[in-house]
């Protein structure tokens, strides 16, 4: 997913104006504040937790270092709004390309002539002091840019996802834990007696947003899509369930892969999800520093694209579409309208959804009824980003904005989409609308699935 917008551009065209935040000013100050302290504190949890020189290594070249996004995060904060929105000098100019991330790749960051770890935590501690004081003078109205706080919501986002993108370098790195780690939460009781797949009748539904205040670029706009009616899986694919998978030789059978998927795995030598090892006849995995048992009840993580492809094949189903898991996720069809998350319009809390780190780990499969999509389908939101079918493109009447950086330079078949985020979001970057974005080779992300089959014959030229 694209966490590292580049030096601020001139903004392009605006695309339809988000309906003004439902909150007077106080309360939008308040709420954007708490938002970006929340943010700060999980950095601080995040880079507080390892000596410097944790903070300055390299622990995959697949990742930055922590001090790197540590003093990105400052920065792209400083450009957009001390410098964007306040008019302010730049503080640090010389330092603004080397945290430009389309100018540098992450395997070139440790040899940069980075901000030391004392330096970076006070250059975004200074950062945020003055970024807090712009807040209380700024009118949240007016330009697209300021309505209803959407560049302070963007910059609270922008810091969340580095979050999680600073989490899976935690589950990167070497040595012993050092992250608080709590137990997941029990799975309910009705958990095994669920049906395993559910429908969701077809006809049109609303896909995107227009009105969300803080939704991206890419979420917009709002749109009708015909879905024709399919089964989907009640909840993500298990660890006991994909371990079938590996058991029946899915690894080993050329007719589960896509000819790029095949390749891929033949190349990269893949036998079994990142971070598991055979034990015996059993599998152990490594999880942020601990080796443990992969417990069978939970959704399987770690796996690529086209690992979550194959199994979907070996079981005689396939991927969702996007806009079938979006639907899924979002239309109610007792009212016909699309729902801000599964269960309703209410912002998440600890009883709907697995997000914010508060479980270092997956829920068990089943958990969180209360988040339960009208149709009964659990768990769409947390615990794991689930891989679709579908490849990353714009929406019909899509307009870059304010910054084409953030997804029309990652439209097209390269990209699949993922949705409804894992145990490592934050509820600010998590919403029915919201798109992730990645490589399908990619397996470091707390990535994994559920399936699907056609419950109505498709037509040529459907949808």
């Amino acid at each position: 997913m694209n966490t590292e917008p580049s030096a601020q551009p001139e903004p392009s065209a605006q695309p339809e104006p988000a309906s003004p935040a439902p909150t007077s000013p106080a309360p939008l100050r308040e709420r954007i504040a708490a938002e970006l302290l929340a943010a700060r504190e999980r950095t601080a949890v995040l880079t507080g937790s390892v000596d410097d020189r944790d903070l300055t290594a390299q622990h995959s070249p697949l990742m930055s270092p922590l001090v790197w996004d540590l003093a990105h995060i400052g920065n792209q904060e400083e450009l957009w709004l001390l410098r964007g929105v306040g008019g302010r000098d730049p503080m640090h100019p010389e330092i603004d390309p080397l945290y430009d991330a389309f100018e540098h790749p992450r395997s070139e960051r440790p040899s940069l002539p980075l901000l030391p770890p004392a330096e970076a935590r006070g250059y975004a501690h200074e950062v945020r002091g003055r970024v807090l004081d712009l807040l209380e003078t700024t009118a949240l109205d007016g330009p697209p840019l300021l309505r209803g706080g959407f560049v302070f919501g963007m910059i609270a986002q922008h810091e969340q996802q580095h979050d999680e993108t600073m989490l899976i370098t935690h589950q990167l790195r070497q040595g012993p834990p050092v992250l608080a780690d709590p137990p997941p939460p029990p799975a309910p009781a009705d958990a095994a007696a669920l049906p395993a797949e559910v429908l969701v009748p077809g006809g049109p539904f609303t896909m995107g947003t227009s009105g969300e205040p803080w939704a991206l670029d890419n979420e917009r706009p709002a749109h009708q899509v015909h879905v024709p009616g399919f089964l989907l899986d009640t909840t993500p694919v298990t660890n006991g369930a994909y371990q079938r998978f590996i058991t029946d030789g899915g690894y080993q059978d050329p007719r589960w892969w896509t000819p790029e998927g095949w390749e891929h795995r033949r190349r990269a030598g893949l036998e079994a999800p990142l971070f598991w090892s055979r034990e015996g006849t059993g599998w152990l995995r490594r999880r942020f520093g601990s080796t443990e048992p992969v417990p069978d009840d939970e959704p399987v993580l770690h796996v690529s694209w086209y690992e979550a492809d194959a199994y979907a094949r070996w079981a005689g189903r396939r991927l969702p579409t996007e806009a079938e898991w979006e639907k899924a996720a979002r239309h109610d069809p007792a009212t016909g309208r699309s729902r801000r998350y599964p269960w309703g319009d209410a912002d998440p809390t600890p009883a709907h959804a697995n997000l914010g780190q508060r479980h270092l780990r997956p829920a068990p499969a089943g958990s969180y009824p209360a988040g339960a999509s009208p149709q009964g389908v659990r768990q769409l939101m947390g615990d794991v980003w689930e891989w679709t079918a579908s490849d990353f493109r714009p929406y019909p009447g899509f307009s870059a904005w304010p910054y084409r950086e953030y997804s029309e330079v990652f439209f097209g078949d390269r990209y699949k989409v993922l949705r409804g985020g894992s145990f490592g979001v934050a509820p600010i970057a998590c919403r029915g609308t919201f798109r992730n974005w990645d490589h399908p080779v990619r397996r470091q992300i707390f990535a994994g699935f559920r399936t699907a089959r056609d419950a109505e014959p498709r037509h040529p030229g459907g949808a």
